[in-house]
């Protein structure tokens, strides 16, 4: 056993949820300026949302070294501010007269095929976010929305088989300190 009792923490870019969290907060802001007045409140209502997302996945993967309770908290926030950008969408979409895709929509088939690619990125949709038809654009983000939450859901049943499994600091404290007492004989 080690004596350090704070694990690797940080790391946060090597996580799938967090580098789809920046493809939704990019192409939030693409949508917002493009399709909603830029004095709107909902304009800067989806742009946080969207960065809160991306930014509490980050915050909470610095925290995780010493404070897992602090690391589940910050993935649920980023995973409810998430649910929160996509009701924005879902009324752009309804209050224009707009359709939301379905499972079985061609387009959604499509997006699936490209969120399988290794190391996808917002060039890899760029062609639907940037799309001249406002309701392909909040499709296509709708879609990534819906990518990014599924992977937070599993990312937090990780965190909390993690903790239920290693505890906390104050375990993990206790735990160096007997391991010292008795590497040291006392």
């Amino acid at each position: 056993m080690t004596t350090g009792f704070i694990p690797p923490h940080g790391g946060y870019r090597n996580l799938l949820s967090y580098r789809k969290a920046e493809i939704v907060y990019d192409a939030t802001v693409y949508f917002c300026d493009r399709f909603i007045d830029r004095r709107s409140r909902t304009h800067d209502q989806m742009v946080q949302a969207a960065r809160s997302g991306k930014q509490n996945i980050i915050e909470g993967s610095m925290a995780s070294g010493t404070s897992k309770e602090f690391e589940i908290k910050l993935t649920n926030v980023a995973r409810a501010s998430l649910e929160e950008l996509l009701a924005d969408y879902r009324d752009f979409l309804r209050t224009r007269g707009m359709s939301e895709w379905t499972r079985d929509h061609p387009y959604t088939r499509r997006l699936r095929e490209l969120n399988r690619q290794p190391n996808a990125d917002f060039e890899t949709f760029r062609r639907g976010i940037e799309n001249d038809d406002p309701e392909i654009s909040a499709n296509v983000i709708i879609g990534m929305i819906r990518v990014t939450s599924y992977l937070l859901d599993k990312q937090l049943k990780h965190l909390e088989q993690a903790f239920i499994k290693e505890g906390g600091l104050r375990e993990r404290m206790t735990r160096a300190r007997i391991y010292e007492r008795k590497k040291s004989g006392n």
